[in-house]
């Protein structure tokens, strides 16, 4: 064989090698795609590991629930809590795309703070609600609007949820009157509808703000 056909040979081997490699690409660029579009995917241990972060994140930032607690102003705690409640979930639900990202970081808030203010519980249930509403509106968390939609919805939620808790399931011992009584405003429909408000406009800010944050990572290649 002259040198010639052996260097035919060869670019010939290699042309077929790199085709194969493009097609073996191609062929895990299209699975993982899929694995992508599919709504409901597995977790990693990564997956968790961030969203305990970010919870821990969530934590350090509202150390300000204890003074909260005792203003007797019905919901004082979601108004004061709103920003950092809203900005680091969209920022785990903006790395974790997954469904249930926004329910494990309330399952991982809620044990930290049930023994501080019992009542806290109530966003696992708040959070699996908020959960179902993107899989229905949004189809879960591919778009940065459906983060910031749950995100935003989050504590709002409670509200209700705190008012039913004080007015059936708690009562101030003595009189067996609705726990809601202690509070300023728990009896006044207009001040419980303009707290939610603020508390929905509160948390609209910190959505937008963990959104942007979460953007910029991105750029930055901190938050793949």
């Amino acid at each position: 064989m002259t040198p010639r056909e052996k260097a035919i040979n060869e670019l010939v081997r290699l042309t077929t090698e790199e085709l194969r490699g493009a097609d073996m690409s191609a062929q895990e660029d299209a699975v993982q795609s899929k694995s992508k579009s599919k709504i409901f995917q597995k977790y990693m241990i990564k997956d968790i590991v961030f969203l305990a972060i970010i919870t821990a994140c969530t934590l350090v930032t509202g150390a300000i629930m204890p003074l909260l607690v005792n203003v007797p102003l019905f919901g004082i705690i979601q108004l004061g809590l709103g920003v950092q409640f809203s900005l680091f979930p969209v920022i785990g639900m903006m790395k974790v795309r997954k469904p249930f990202a926004l329910l494990l970081q309330s399952m991982f808030i809620s044990i930290f703070l049930v023994f501080m203010f019992p009542p806290m519980v109530l966003l696992i249930a708040c959070a699996f609600v908020i959960e179902v509403l993107t899989l229905i509106i949004f189809r879960g968390y591919k778009s940065d609007w459906a983060c910031v939609f749950a995100g935003t919805l989050y504590m709002p939620t409670t509200i209700p949820l705190l008012y039913m808790y004080y007015n059936v399931f708690y009562t101030v011992s003595g009189d067996e009157k609705a726990a809601v009584s202690m509070f300023i405003g728990g009896n006044n429909v207009g001040l419980i509808i303009g707290i939610t408000i603020a508390v929905l406009a509160v948390c609209f800010v910190g959505s937008i703000i963990g959104m942007i944050i979460a953007r910029e990572l991105k750029k930055a290649g901190k938050l793949k």
